[in-house]
């Protein structure tokens, strides 16, 4: 987003192995910070290190006055109110917007991308009753979700942006379904991953970018051969009937196209959870907040 909108250059790190790499960092440095929490012990660690070598920080949380916001020069709250669930949902949502927002004003001071932002902005505008429309799909996630939850292993595609969104999904099944699940970028899948690729077992696909539909679904096909159960959602004009089911999500920006395609992928892990009988609130051994590193 934000080398797309305001053309810097930008890494993203986990919290708990950055410290470990020596990152250089500088007075020049903005380091962000992302934590619902605000109590995560290895990202207030980074946190501090970034401190110690005079770079700006800047934390975006969702808990007012928590640990982390205390530490960082400047805070912004992603204001969603209490999340009891530990399986974050509406945390992911409104950081992926939040991250938006800073993005946009980051490009409008520096005068960058003016008639990009403006038709990006109408596109935020426009989510609520996108998500509403994405939500009323979930009668054929559910019977998705009915032929694979006694499933030991599933995989996730995606590229670029879909890819992250990937990641994301594959997390959540982890989570709360307690199913092995990994993603990938789906131009890696002839680096390794399609050696695990055998018949009958589900691969999930995010196709919402149009630069990258043709590579994508050639990746698709290749589990296909294999005989690997599809499931593709998109927001693009796509043949549906390559797949074992296809869930069509509205279009919008491809900047924030997660925010829309990640509902079904929550969806489908919930459902999964639901089947087997689990709490989806309190998956086992898992906490809140990661408070020991």
């Amino acid at each position: 987003m934000i080398e797309k909108l305001c053309k810097i250059p930008t890494e993203v790190d986990v919290a708990s192995e950055f410290r470990y790499r020596d990152p250089l960092v500088d007075e020049n440095t903005l380091c962000i910070f992302i934590s619902q929490s605000g109590e995560t012990a290895d990202t207030i660690a980074a946190l501090k290190l970034c401190k110690q070598k005079n770079a700006k920080t800047l934390t975006i949380s969702n808990v007012i006055g928590s640990s982390i916001t205390r530490e960082s020069d400047y805070s912004i709250y992603t204001h969603a109110g209490p999340e009891i669930a530990v399986a974050s949902t509406k945390a992911y949502t409104s950081q992926v917007v939040l991250i938006t927002l800073l993005a946009i004003y980051f490009a409008q001071i520096l005068q960058l991308n003016n008639d990009a932002i403006d038709t990006l902005k109408k596109d935020i505008m426009e989510l609520p009753k996108k998500i509403e429309e994405t939500l009323k799909l979930s009668t054929n996630i559910k019977e998705f979700s009915k032929k694979v939850y006694q499933e030991k292993d599933i995989f996730f595609l995606g590229r670029g942006i879909d890819e992250a969104v990937a990641k994301e999904a594959s997390l959540k099944l982890k989570e709360i379904s307690y199913i092995h699940s990994e993603s990938y970028p789906a131009g890696e899948l002839k680096h390794g991953p399609i050696a695990l690729i055998e018949n009958g077992i589900t691969v999930i696909s995010i196709i919402t970018d149009s630069n990258l539909v043709e590579k994508t679904i050639s990746n698709i096909q290749e589990v296909i051969t294999r005989g690997a159960k599809t499931l593709v959602v998109t927001n693009q004009d796509v043949d549906k009937s390559m797949f074992d089911m296809t869930i069509t999500i509205p279009k919008t920006n491809v900047l924030i196209s997660p925010i829309l395609s990640v509902i079904p992928l929550q969806l489908f892990s919930y459902y999964i959870s639901k089947e087997k009988g689990l709490d989806v609130d309190k998956p086992r051994n898992l906490a809140k907040s990661v408070t020991v590193e």
